[in-house]
């Protein structure tokens, strides 16, 4: 997982299989919680999702400013290249 487009295929697919939201809704300007409607419970369960996947902490400060798919991509673009 090296590139912005990497990125956002992997959440992509988290999303999809994982919180049943629908692919074409996916885009990065889409925020978390009004555009897919996740809640706090499902932000858990995507930063764990994303634990496993990057094999990096996430640190809970790290993803409180998170509000769009575009800033989760930025997030985990940051871990990755850390």
């Amino acid at each position: 997982m090296q590139n912005r487009e990497q990125i956002l295929e992997m959440l992509m697919g988290i999303l999809v299989d994982e919180f049943e939201i629908d692919a074409a809704a996916i885009t990065p300007e889409a925020s978390l919680y009004q555009d897919l409607d996740l809640d706090s419970i499902d932000a858990v369960d995507l930063v764990i999702k994303l634990q496993q996947l990057t094999g990096k902490k996430i640190q809970p400060d790290e993803f409180k400013s998170v509000r769009t798919v575009d800033d989760v991509i930025n997030a985990i673009e940051g871990l990755v290249k850390a």
